[in-house]
Formats: C-alpha cells, sequence, structure tokens
C-alpha cells in the first residue's frame, strides 16, 4: 500500500501581510497530482488544516476542492491540529462522501479507518490534537496506570493524554488480526524535533513534548505540528524485546522474537515556509510504501516554491548594488548595517526589492549607546523619547528633531488638560 503523508497546509494564513491563499491553491493541485501520478492509496493529512478556529471563506472553497479531487483517486484521512477548530472541520463528517474521512472527535480514538491491500488490513488510528485541559477527563482509563477508577483526570501534560489515547490505538490492534499494518496520525511537538518560529506555542504547564516512545506498537507515525520535515528516533529498547540489532529490526522488519514493530515517525513538514526561520527548508510530502511486514520505504516528494525566502545583510549602500542583485525577485527580510539609520529607509530598499517583507537596521556593536535608563515619573519624557530615537537610529536627535519631539510632547498636555 503506499500512502501520501502531509500536513500543516495552514489554509488562510498569511506571510508579512502577503496573502499566501493561492500558492496554497498550487501546492494542493501539485498534492492531487502526485497522488495519480504515483498511485496513491491513501492521504493522510496530520492536522492544521486551517490557519485559525474560523477560516476565512475562500481558504474553505480552496479545501472542498482539494478533497474531492484528492477523494476521487485515493482515501483521504484529515485530523484537525491545534490551529483548528475540531467541531467546524469535523461538522458533517459522516456526511462526507465516500472516501474521505474527517476524525475530529475524540471520543474516536480507539476507531480506525480501515484500509486493505494484496498483503491484508491496514488500519489508521486518526487522532486530533490532544488538548490536555480539554481531554484529560475524557481519556482517564479505567485499566491505565494514570486513569484510576475512570472518574479522575490524566495528569496535565501532552504526555499523559497522548500515552492514553495510544493505549486505546494498541488495545484495539491487539484485537486485529495478525499481520495488520498500524499507521497512527498525531499532531504533536514529539522529543526530538527541530522547531520553527512559525508554530504555535502548546505548551500546558511549561511542557510541550511527548517521549517518542509513547508511539510503541504501531509501523508508521504520520505527525504534524513541526514545520521542517524530518523524521524522529526511535529510543533503543522501548517496546520490543532485548535482542534487537543495531537498527532495532529483525530480518523482517519487526522487532527480535516477534517483538513489535520498530515505529517510522516522520514529520511531513509544511508545504509552504511560513516564517523566516524555515527558509533554508526544502519542503516536501512524504510517500511511504507498506510491506507484508510494516514500512518497506519512504521518500521525500519535493514540494513547489512559489518564491524564495531569502536574508540579505549589509550596508545600505551594498544591498542597493551588486550584493542585491541575485535577491530581486525573493520574499526578503534586509538587515541594514550603517552606523546611523539611512532616512526613507524602507521605501528605498522597497523601490529595489518588490517583493520586501521586513527591514531591520542593525549598526555594528558600539555605534549606538549603551542599555536604555531606568524610566520613572520623575525623567523628563522627551530625554526619554531622545534616548529612544537614539537607540533606533544608532545618533542622538538633532535640534530640529528634538524640537520635534518636545512639540509634541506639549500637545498630549494640551489635549489632556482640555479632557
Amino acid at each position: 500500500m503506499r500512502l501520501l503523508h502531509t500536513s500543516d497546509w495552514h489554509l488562510g494564513r498569511t506571510l508579512h501581510g502577503v496573502d499566501l491563499l493561492g500558492h496554497q491553491a498550487a501546492f494542493l493541485d501539485h498534492l492531487v497530482e502526485v497522488a495519480r501520478a504515483e498511485r496513491v492509496d491513501a492521504v493522510l493529512v496530520a492536522g492544521d488544516v486551517y490557519d485559525r478556529a474560523v477560516p476565512p471563506v475562500e481558504a474553505v472553497q480552496v479545501l472542498a476542492d482539494a478533497l474531492r479531487r484528492l477523494s476521487e483517486t485515493a482515501a483521504v484521512v484529515v485530523t484537525p491540529g491545534n490551529h483548528d477548530s475540531a467541531i467546524r472541520l469535523g461538522f458533517g463528517a459522516e456526511l462526507m462522501r465516500d472516501g474521505v474521512h474527517l476524525r475530529a472527535r475524540v471520543a474516536d480514538v480507539g476507531r480506525p479507518v480501515v484500509l486493505a491491500d494484496a498483503h491484508g488490513p491496514v488500519v489508521v488510528h486518526a487522532l486530533p490534537y490532544l488538548d490536555p485541559d480539554s481531554v484529560r477527563r475524557v481519556l482517564a482509563d479505567d485499566d491505565g496506570p494514570d486513569g484510576g477508577d475512570g472518574a479522575g483526570e490524566l495528569p496535565r501534560s501532552h504526555e499523559a493524554v497522548m500515552a492514553a489515547a495510544m493505549r486505546r490505538v494498541r488495545r484495539d490492534l491487539a484485537g486485529r488480526p495478525a499481520g495488520t499494518r498500524s499507521v497512527v496520525m498525531a499532531h504533536a511537538f514529539v522529543v526530538g524535533g527541530l522547531p520553527s518560529d512559525s508554530e504555535r506555542d502548546i505548551r500546558v504547564g511549561g511542557v510541550d513534548a511527548v517521549p517518542a516512545g509513547v508511539f510503541a506498537g504501531v509501523h508508521y507515525a504520520a505527525l504534524g505540528h513541526l514545520h521542517g520535515p524530518q523524521q524522529i528516533s526511535f529510543p533503543s529498547g522501548v517496546g520490543r524485546g532485548d535482542g534487537a540489532g543495531p537498527d532495532g529490526k529483525g530480518p523482517d522488519g519487526k522487532g527480535p522474537d516477534g517483538a513489535e514493530p520498530v515505529p517510522v515517525l516522520r514529520y511531513s513538514g509544511s508545504p509552504l515556509a511560513y516564517s523566516f526561520s524555515e527558509m533554508h527548508h526544502r519542503k516536501s510530502t512524504v510517500l511511504v510504501d507498506l510491506g507484508p511486514d510494516g514500512v518497506a520505504g519512504t521518500e521525500l516528494v519535493p514540494a513547489p516554491v512559489p518564491r524564495r525566502l531569502a536574508e540579505v545583510t549589509g550596508t545600505l549602500a551594498d544591498l542597493l548594488g551588486p550584493a542585491g542583485d541575485g535577491h530581486v525577485d525573493d520574499w526578503l527580510r534586509a538587515v541594514v548595517t550603517d552606523p546611523v539609520r539611512p532616512p526613507e529607509l524602507h521605501a528605498r530598499l522597497k523601490a529595489r526589492f518588490p517583493h520586501l517583507l521586513v527591514t531591520e537596521h542593525r549598526p555594528p556593536a558600539g555605534a549606538a549607546r549603551g542599555g536604555p535608563a531606568a524610566v520613572t515619573a520623575t525623567r523628563d519624557p522627551v530625554e526619554v523619547t531622545a534616548e529612544f530615537v537614539a537607540h533606533v537610529t544608532g545618533a542622538p536627535p538633532t535640534e530640529a528633531e528634538l524640537a520635534v519631539l518636545r512639540a509634541a510632547y506639549e500637545d498630549v498636555l494640551r489635549a489632556e488638560a482640555s479632557a
């Protein structure tokens, strides 16, 4: 069986004010073509379909069209992430066309989507994003180590709720025929993953990570949340016997002596770069081939790049000269290093770089004054604003600028006196 793993579409997101929906729609066109060309049996979308709980109408339309076209080629399994509203994304799940499976209910984590190929059944346990504060009572088990008599709550952590969900997954797998291949979809920050600046913080009580070992017992974990494509190492000795080789596998791809399989844990990453911290990512989706004994191989399929993200650093004269020649078509962050902030900086750069997104002025070390002094009620507000000007520009304000600051402050005083 061939699976196509993707996640973190964030439909409706912008990049420093630039509307990305057209580029996201182009990625979905690419995804449909990959599904067709590679004869994919199932497409797994591991959360953060939308960028916010109430998406724009245009984003909903793009998703509806993508699901329609994908389902003409393959089964489609979709789960919500921490950006999605599970209720809104899952609305009408029972009315969806054949082949589209929206799994948004926490109560269904032990009920998989069942597929099959020539080697037998493949079960896909699609876990929605599990917010500890929302689900730790729902997932408290009668027979789990954390749930007591079923009337209490799990500990307030991502590890506790994910472990409880995976106990339900393993109970379901225990009742399946021998040789059943198992896939789990999860939206979480797994220990060992490399984050980016554009992922929303999901910490609860200061902890956001889930140990990789909680996914013991499955063949493939299709992960979402982190925007960089990456494989997570499964800890040695977890969920299997002690006689494993260096890679933890026996000759049949399973753990030694018929023990549990050694899971392959992968993040597909987001289809587009959503922050400058991602400008060196190679965006992709993951083709996963399942053989009779589990994962036979994975392959990264590069995603189209609508426009490259780049950063260029130097003096304004450098950037307006040859140093900027290779970046005219990029989404750009320009870092200007002149000792004093040049006048009309952003406008001059924008004329040179039409896709400029961020302008920063970073004068050389020592060009600006030291750290700011404490601001108290006894400080002269004009003096404070003058220090701010010096901090930003690298030089104290001129007499003319001080006159403007003084006039503005006095205008505020007059307005307050007449209020």
